[in-house]
């Protein structure tokens, strides 16, 4: 059958992953990357899982302009959920959605008054570091606002009141369509705990935190960025290149270096 003059062909659908996973979610910093770099393996395997049908998300802390500057595949990701759950980002069209409210300006105002610093404020994300934590506290009793306190690694984020990695992923799930139920998620520090309860199958990498790896079904052996394109060998089958000694064979090149 020959398609009518200027009506263009549907493009060919992409597979469909085996029930029940379809988007497989990760965290950056520790997790992904190791000091900002990612191995060329776990780029390959993010490609792989997008060619597989997958959903591939990215939930991080960071802000997005903060991850540009470290990070420069964010197109690998079909959306990047910043600033902890507060907004998503869609790179291909470049896209910002905010999921809440940024804190009032006075806040921010009494932090400095209260000689907190550094700070740094996203599209809703505000943040600074230990040991300011009792002060930002203070501030938020003072005011009377309803904002929570989230520590992760020696940062102290403040979002409003039930903002967190899993209230991000939930908006991206629904943009695609999808229920936590599908998804996969891989962390490794205090502020994934909420990702991995958001999915249906946690993950943690080896470097994860022990409390991490207890919620996890499953934990790789390799740290990093290594870890995860371990999972996600775990998830798909071999390259059709590839034997298993072939890949473990990689895995130890990456584990001794090699990052992108």
């Amino acid at each position: 059958m020959v398609a009518s003059p200027g009506v263009k062909k549907s493009a060919a659908p992409k597979p469909v992953p085996p029930s029940p996973y379809r988007a497989f979610a990760t965290d950056f910093d520790g997790t992904l990357a190791h000091d900002g770099l990612v191995p060329e393996a776990t780029l390959a395997g993010l490609k792989r899982l997008r060619e597989a049908g997958w959903k591939v998300i990215m939930v991080t802390g960071r802000e997005i302009a903060d991850l540009s500057r470290v990070f420069p595949h964010m197109d690998l990701f079909d959306v990047i959920v910043g600033e902890n759950g507060a907004l998503l980002y869609f790179p291909k069209d470049k896209f910002f959605q905010r999921l809440a409210e940024p804190p009032p300006s006075n806040f921010v105002e009494r932090l400095v008054a209260m000689g907190v610093g550094p700070i740094s404020v996203g599209h809703t994300i505000v943040a600074t570091w230990e040991p300011h934590q009792d002060k930002v506290l203070q501030a938020i009793k003072e005011l009377g606002l309803d904002l929570n306190v989230i520590f992760n690694k020696g940062a102290v984020m403040i979002l409003p009141a039930g903002v967190n990695k899993a209230f991000g992923l939930q908006a991206a799930l629904e943009h695609f369509k999808l229920k936590s139920v599908q998804t996969v998620a891989v962390g490794d520090a205090e502020n994934d705990h909420s990702l991995l309860e958001a999915s249906g199958f946690p993950a943690a990498v080896a470097n994860a935190l022990p409390a991490l790896k207890q919620r996890a079904k499953f934990v790789s052996q390799s740290s990093h960025g290594t870890g995860v394109a371990e999972l996600i060998d775990f998830l798909l089958p071999p390259p059709p290149h590839e034997s298993t000694d072939d890949r473990r064979r990689r895995h130890q090149r990456e584990n001794d270096g090699g990052r992108a």
